[in-house]
């Protein structure tokens, strides 16, 4: 069965799935648009590797223990100090540990003069909250805003605050960032919501060149189809972040209608 939404997936954004999902879309980009670029531009497919330690690797969902923030229960006694016996149960406790962090993207090549004309990025978990996987990726992405190189940013991830810019007061649960670097610091912003299919956006390119159309939903339609995420994915789960009230009804009316979800008796 194919992906029942018109748009993004909601239940590929959970950490157990968008990794790969991530590295699938990364390789699809690169399918799709190869044909269209040789043999002025080569694409490649890059890869940073960088840490994380403590709270956020909780955010991004790596670990799966559960900790419960219970009182410590006292002694029956009058005293107000409580007291341990040998027979008290330790405490699950989780450590402040770093996690290796991955992350691909996309560059497009001059191959006459090498040098890397747009970039493209996927955000993954890591890069939206607050910490160091965020301030990272917050140094590379100003660091390419700062320079002539093209720059396309996807972030198909609902939850946290998203990647900062300008004269935006619209809300929208996802968005593609369209940087061209002779017109910064004016950018194309494309906002979307669960309802709605994913927008197509045209690649940033030299000035002059023919700019191809990136059909987001198309690869990503695809990727969900080859990795038969139709079997994988439990349409009954919880999704984290939660849906809103009123994308809760509409998911849930969906999923009802192509029988992922059993029919309101």
């Amino acid at each position: 069965m194919p992906n029942p939404f018109p748009g993004m997936n909601p239940y590929l954004e959970s950490p157990d799935f968008w990794p790969e999902v991530h590295h699938s879309l990364i390789s699809m980009l690169q399918e799709s648009l190869v044909p269209q670029l040789v043999p002025r531009y080569r694409v490649a497919i890059e890869k940073r590797i960088y840490e994380i330690k403590g709270e956020q690797s909780l955010l991004v969902g790596i670990p799966d223990v559960s900790i419960q923030h219970n009182p410590i229960p006292r002694n029956s006694s009058t005293s107000n100090v409580a007291v341990a016996t040998r027979t008290t149960e330790p405490l699950k406790v989780r450590l402040a540990m770093y996690e290796e962090v991955k992350q691909g993207y996309l560059e497009v090549i001059d191959m006459a003069t090498k040098e890397v004309v747009t970039v493209i990025e996927v955000l993954l978990h890591a890069n939206k909250p607050s910490g160091k996987g965020r301030e990272m990726y917050e140094k590379k992405r100003d660091k390419v805003l700062g320079s002539r190189t093209n720059f396309v940013e996807i972030d198909l991830l609902r939850g946290w605050e998203p990647l900062p810019v300008f004269d935006n007061d619209n809300a929208a649960s996802y968005r593609i960032l369209v940087s061209r670097s002779n017109e910064r610091p004016i950018a194309d912003l494309y906002l979307f919501n669960l309802p709605d299919a994913i927008p197509c956006f045209p690649l940033p390119l030299r000035a002059g060149d023919v700019e191809p159309m990136v059909d987001l939903q198309a690869l990503l339609n695809t990727v969900y189809d080859r990795a038969a995420y139709d079997i994988t994915l439990d349409y009954t789960a919880q999704l984290v972040p939660a849906l809103s009230e009123s994308d809760a009804v509409w998911a849930d009316s969906l999923l009802r209608e192509t029988s992922l979800l059993p029919s309101e008796s």
